[in-house]
């Protein structure tokens, strides 16, 4: 026997008791905005973050730290405290673009920004550039001015995630030395 089409007040009273259902299922959820540390009961030890976010790669992109607090991954780097006299900072007398710096970071985000102080000695000109495993990464400066520039690490990002990319500041000079001091690294998001 077919079925008969449900009268009016019937479906509206059917949607009532889901809105209800379906309200009273949201006020009973913790908030997914909020994180609050699992519960130990005895002797048990947590030996995994309790807060991991992947990308859609299966990368871990972020996790906290269980045993002390705060944040486990991404790594932050911090830059030391460096020399402020340019000749205490690495340098050449080279003609030809010389390495004078060389770093290794990991690669955790698709963009860096690096930033440089210059100085070139009484008399002398040159320029200074920098590398990222052997590809120029942003312009060619002349020495005395500031190197500041954020843009895209070589590469696929997709790939290379939590890899290590060689930084290299490289020089040349005439008549003298160029100085070169690295004062600001950090990632960036696209």
């Amino acid at each position: 026997m077919p079925q008969l089409p449900e009268d009016i007040i019937d479906r509206l009273n059917q949607m009532e008791r889901r809105l209800k259902a379906l309200s009273t299922a949201v006020n009973t959820r913790p908030p997914v905005n909020e994180f609050r540390p699992a519960t130990q009961s005895g002797g048990a030890t947590v030996t995994r973050p309790l807060f991991r976010i992947f990308d859609g790669y299966n990368h871990e992109i972020f996790a906290d730290d269980i045993t002390t607090g705060g944040l486990a991954r991404p790594w932050l780097p911090l830059l030391p405290p460096l020399a402020s006299d340019p000749a205490k900072w690495p340098s050449t007398t080279a003609a030809a673009f010389t390495t004078i710096a060389r770093s290794s970071n990991p690669i955790w985000q698709p963009k860096m920004r690096l930033a440089l102080h210059t100085a070139a000695s009484t008399g002398a000109t040159g320029q200074v550039r920098v590398l990222v495993d052997n590809v120029q990464f942003g312009p060619t400066v002349t020495a005395g001015t500031t190197y500041d520039h954020l843009g895209l690490i070589p590469g696929d990002m997709k790939t290379r995630f939590g890899q290590t990319m060689n930084i290299e500041i490289q020089a040349m000079a005439s008549g003298g030395t160029v100085y070169a001091q690295p004062v600001l690294i950090h990632g960036a998001q696209t």
